[in-house]
């Protein structure tokens, strides 16, 4: 099966008050790219040739894990945002973030402080643990929470060419920008699906 770079739902420059075109451009145009393309290159002929995103991710290891669960990761990213997002979420999905979190504003603080203290390149998550709960996660690299049989719902990427033209070294400052173009409509349809 060959894999492809997902369309965007949104235009280049849909959500340059937060992510720049040239960001887009780059992060998405070519490294999300180079991604999709390296796995296309890497599995021809071995057992994952055929398989989807997620069982490369459970079973791969090497060069084929890591393309395919950055495609999977970044498909993931991009798909969260919005320009004119869902600011905040509403329901059973709120309900499940201050049972777990104690209100949502504390949500958003432990979830900016996993992706502000990740050291090097990853991503913080929140994800359904295996008990079913909400929690927040960190993977560097191009770990996903899949592997652990974790239910993923939301995650921001903080590999530098995620935020380095816009932000230079100030992730903190993405981060908190983040929330800006998040859109929950898209984490409560993956919430209601995942149950």
């Amino acid at each position: 099966m060959k894999h492809e770079l997902p369309k965007l739902n949104y235009a280049a420059d849909a959500l340059a008050s937060v992510i720049s075109t040239k960001t887009m451009e780059f992060h998405y145009g070519k490294h999300h790219q180079a991604y999709v393309n390296n796995l296309n290159n890497l599995i021809p002929g071995t057992r994952f040739e055929n398989a989807s995103l997620e069982e490369i991710i459970r079973e791969a290891d090497g060069g084929i894990l890591n393309n395919g669960a950055q495609v999977w990761n970044h498909t993931f990213y991009f798909e969260s945002f919005s320009a004119s997002p869902k600011s905040k979420p509403e329901g059973e999905l709120l309900a499940a973030i201050e049972i777990a979190f104690g209100s949502f504003d504390e949500f958003k603080s432990k979830f900016s402080n996993a992706a502000v203290t990740l050291f090097g390149s990853g991503w913080a998550w929140l994800v359904i643990d295996t008990d079913g709960k909400l929690a927040i996660t960190q993977e560097s690299n191009a770990g996903n929470p899949i592997r652990k049989n974790q239910k993923p719902l939301l995650t921001c990427d903080v590999w530098e060419h995620a935020y380095y033209l816009d932000y230079q070294n100030r992730r903190p400052d993405y981060v908190q920008a983040f929330w800006n173009i998040l859109d929950w409509k898209v984490v409560e349809d993956r919430f209601r699906k995942s149950r």
